[in-house]
């Protein structure tokens, strides 16, 4: 019964919690005791949806070939959260931060609680009914049924409870919780938008990873919005400072940028209507005409947001003397040499790189998922020395390549004339199992695995190998334990997976001398030196173990556990 229930994913992902619940000092015990009542829900849901017949899992129309995922998808941005505010803690008491900077990080944190557990609570509905939503699944399952919403009753309770500890009962504290409330609710529905639009692209693990994240993303630029008009309103920039949401440009630019991108196809899905009912034609040459003009009309759009509806924001919620894009340019030319020399060097990375991949790729029998390593070596060798000796501009740069992805990936979806066909044929070259046609999502995995704990650890940050962490993870650990683990490994973690017990170790090993090389680097070119090679350690072995027993996209979750661990 107990090996049934702890599976290889399961017990990395307790181990993960354990260290984080351990170093939770006591000013953050509600926050500790709501994690714990997560992860036990989280589990219990799991389990019953894994020991379900296929034909309940069928309704979420998940991606072929891999596990639910959903303890490990309910608990990553928590745990990050908890392990982000055991970080500012010692920064609060080090006078380096501000209360505001703490708290609002802490509303955050039970805006993630609330995410997960409002999906939590719709998929145990879900699951409890068929199909059809008619009638129960069977008298057998019962008190399953009864267990599942008694630990939702009473982790709701709990969460209700904890909260009001936090924050005294009044109009403040009323706001809060339903500000937090509207974000959970929000994930239930944009998870429901998901599943329904994009079938069998991801599991359920990680589309509650991803919208939990989108919807925390989009409630920052909200309350970021609102925090400014605030202070704009009663003339105080108090209001605005009470919210712990200073932010940098770079951060404003990718922010808005970001957002704007993931909005334009629902702005493009209200206008294509319109377009075609004034250009339907009749002649035989017609549709070549509508083609080129549907892509005017997709550039035009995609232009008039990037270059006045983004920048409009970015004007409102940030002081810029000049146009948002003209102060990305001066910003560049602020050190024309070391920043324009590290963009020549990118671009021949990546022109010699993909040209020598898309050849192999074609021409040669090497396999997919060894092909696809050589470009988290692409990664290491582009992303390393840049955030060692340029990091805010390293920032900058994911942001442009971020959009510059989503717009392809936009371009290839709708088939815009005349990139749509080459981008499609173009990635299908270095897709595998984990892709479709509908989402090819592995670039932006490993992009954004490489980038955001560059980006989280943008503000305080006493942990120099932090930011590193995606780089390290993905770039050299996963590297590493794909090529020798191919090639070498003979002892297999399961029976029916593909992982090694030689590629593992590889993968750890390798981390490990590479962080023992960056460590004194980093000392000497500015970094305080006080990484605790305990702490590191237990992130290599933690984040290993879960490349190798995890069925999930390891690119989103490795690099967020490897840094949650390494912020102890």
């Amino acid at each position: 019964m107990a090996s049934s229930l702890l599976n290889g994913e399961r017990a990395v992902v307790l181990l993960f919690i354990a260290p984080i619940l351990h170093a939770t000092p006591l000013s953050l015990l509600p926050e500790a005791l709501s994690l714990s009542l997560l992860a036990l829900f989280a589990l219990v849901i799991e389990v019953f949806a894994d020991s379900s017949p296929n034909s309940q899992l069928a309704q979420f129309k998940t991606r072929r070939g891999a596990s639910s995922g959903i303890l490990l998808g309910a608990v990553t941005l928590p745990c990050l959260m908890i392990s982000r505010l055991i970080q500012l803690l010692r920064a609060l008491s080090l006078h380096e931060i501000g209360v505001q900077d703490l708290e609002y990080l802490r509303l955050q944190y039970w805006a993630t609680f609330a995410c997960g557990f409002n999906v939590l609570g719709f998929l145990g509905y879900r699951l409890w009914q068929l199909p059809n939503n008619i009638q129960p699944i069977s008298v057998r399952t019962t008190w399953d049924v009864k267990f599942i919403f008694s630990c939702l009753a009473l982790c709701g309770t709990v969460y209700c409870v904890l909260f009001a500890t936090k924050y005294h009962i009044g109009w403040s504290a009323a706001l809060k919780l339903l500000w937090v409330l509207s974000q959970g609710l929000a994930t239930v529905k944009l998870i429901q938008h998901v599943v329904h639009n994009f079938p069998f692209c991801a599991s359920i693990g990680e589309a509650l990873l991803v919208t939990g994240g989108l919807v925390i993303y989009f409630g920052d630029m909200f309350a970021l919005t609102f925090a400014k008009i605030h202070g704009y309103l009663s003339q105080s920039e108090l209001t605005y400072v009470q919210y712990g949401i200073k932010r940098s440009e770079i951060s404003i630019i990718i922010q808005g940028m970001v957002l704007g991108l993931l909005l334009f196809p629902i702005f493009l899905k209200l206008i294509l209507p319109i377009w075609e009912c004034f250009t339907t034609s009749e002649y035989s040459n017609g549709r070549a005409y509508h083609e080129i003009g549907k892509s005017v009309m997709f550039y035009a759009s995609l232009a008039s947001v990037l270059i006045v509806i983004v920048p409009l924001w970015m004007q409102i919620v940030q002081t810029f003397h000049v146009h948002p894009l003209l102060w990305v340019i001066d910003f560049i030319v602020s050190e024309p040499f070391k920043r324009l020399s590290l963009c020549i060097y990118w671009v021949a990375v990546i022109l010699v790189s993909v040209r020598r991949f898309y050849n192999i790729s074609k021409n040669s029998k090497i396999e997919r998922i060894l092909l696809r390593k050589y470009y988290h070596l692409m990664a290491v060798l582009m992303f390393l020395p840049a955030l060692i000796f340029q990091p805010k501009f390293l920032d900058l740069a994911f942001g442009a390549a971020l959009a510059v992805f989503l717009v392809l990936e936009i371009i290839r979806v709708w088939r815009i004339w005349p990139l749509g066909q080459l981008v499609h044929q173009f990635m299908n070259a270095f897709t595998d199992h984990r892709d479709s046609d509908l989402l090819i999502v592995s670039h932006f995995s490993l992009l954004l695995g490489c980038a955001l704990p560059i980006w989280m650890s943008s503000g305080f940050n006493d942990r120099p190998l932090a930011p590193f962490a995606g780089i390290l993870s993905l770039g050299i650990g996963d590297t590493m334990a794909s090529m020798v683990g191919h090639k070498y490994g003979v002892l297999r973690w399961s029976k029916t997976g593909k992982k090694t017990v030689e590629g593992t170790a590889a993968g750890i090993t390798s981390v490990l001398v590479a962080c023992s090389v960056l460590l004194p680097l980093l000392a000497t070119t500015g970094y305080i030196f006080t990484q605790h090679w305990f702490s590191l350690l237990l992130a290599v072995t933690v984040s290993g173990l879960l490349e190798a027993y995890t069925a999930q996209l390891d690119n989103a979750f490795i690099p967020l556990v490897f840094y949650s661990l390494l912020c102890l």
